[in-house]
């Protein structure tokens, strides 16, 4: 049985160059903007905020933008704004409807504020309101992990900021991003059979916690918040991985798993001490995601890559256990007042 997440993870590559084919030009003159604020705000919610801690991870490393990133609602109510100030705003959505951040979009155009809205739906309010629109080309997606969603999203974050960033390899970054569809092609063909053969091993399971560093930290949240607790139904928490060595040394214990996430970037250092411990010390449940076991490519764009051996993990898990990893119990369904 095929799900809808299969046909949708299986739309990445060409939602992805689509996207590009009509989006490049509108972003290169967004880049343009974002090269001469102050600051940039960037604002998503569940899987969107998950694009906006890697991109900001990712140019902490490289780049002197200022890079804030906030849910809607801590945005609507941040008391530091002010009138007209030299920012960008730029938020992330699917729908271009979420409520906390269409809040934050209006709060950023009531201060004047030059803000841009990545969205998936063209007649979205955030679409219209926004005074720089960026659609990608995904088509509506039902499946709640937003596959599509994230990988375009993130593109057009790393396309805007890195083109913006002053980083003297920016131009690498963005040549290699560019063959990334390509990539997702081959991943999603190589790296099913693994990874339901994972699934089926961990299915039992009921929490999991999750570990990245620097960009991969971005994904090590989308995996826990939007895919292992939405997609299927399984508890679980992101970390940092220096935090290993904080409050999740006492509970890692024999039989407990632990998903690291290691692109061999310099402060994969620590990811590496957390999986050796994890390992020999522990006897935990260590799984590892490593970038060089799938591509050989700048290991800024490491979550471009490992994700989607983690979809089809994700996606095994949900149907091991009787789950359509598309569908939600109560997202959709309730309002908070």
């Amino acid at each position: 049985m095929k799900y809808q997440m299969y046909y949708e993870m299986m739309e990445q590559p060409e939602a992805l160059r689509k996207t590009f084919a009509s989006e490049l030009d509108n972003m290169n003159n967004i880049s343009k903007l974002a090269e001469s604020v102050d600051t940039i705000y960037l604002i998503g919610c569940g899987s969107s905020i998950s694009t906006c801690y890697s991109i900001r991870d990712a140019l902490a490393s490289v780049s002197h933008l200022r890079i804030e990133v906030f849910t809607g609602y801590e945005f609507v109510y941040n008391k530091k704004l002010n009138k007209g100030e030299n920012s960008l705003f730029i938020s992330t959505s699917q729908s271009g409807e979420t409520a906390d951040t269409l809040a934050a979009l209006r709060k950023a155009n009531e201060f004047n504020i030059d803000t841009v809205s990545i969205s998936n739906e063209p007649d979205s309010s955030m679409v219209k309101e926004a005074k720089y629109p960026v659609i990608t080309l995904g088509n509506t997606e039902t499946a709640i992990l937003g596959t599509k969603t994230y990988i375009t999203q993130l593109a057009c974050l790393y396309q805007i900021l890195f083109a913006a960033s002053g980083y003297e390899k920016a131009n690498e970054i963005l040549e290699e991003l560019s063959t990334i569809p390509n990539l997702i092609e081959e991943l999603l063909e190589t790296t099913e059979e693994d990874n339901k053969r994972l699934a089926k091993e961990f299915k039992d399971e009921e929490i999991f916690y999750c570990l990245g560093s620097g960009v991969n930290f971005g994904l090590a949240y989308k995996l826990a918040m939007t895919m292992l607790m939405e997609g299927a139904i399984k508890h679980a928490c992101p970390l940092y991985s220096a935090e290993f060595r904080h409050g999740l040394i006492e509970r890692a214990e024999e039989g407990v798993p632990l998903i690291f996430l290691d692109a061999d970037l310099e402060s994969d250092k620590l990811t590496k001490i957390a999986i050796n411990f994890s390992k020999n010390k522990l006897e935990a449940k260590t799984i590892i995601y490593s970038l060089k076991d799938y591509a050989n490519i700048n290991p800024l764009l490491a979550p471009f890559i490992l994700v989607i051996p983690l979809e089809w993990f994700v996606y095994y898990l949900s149907h091991f256990n009787g789950e359509d990893p598309g569908s939600t119990r109560h997202i959709g369904k309730v309002r908070y007042e």
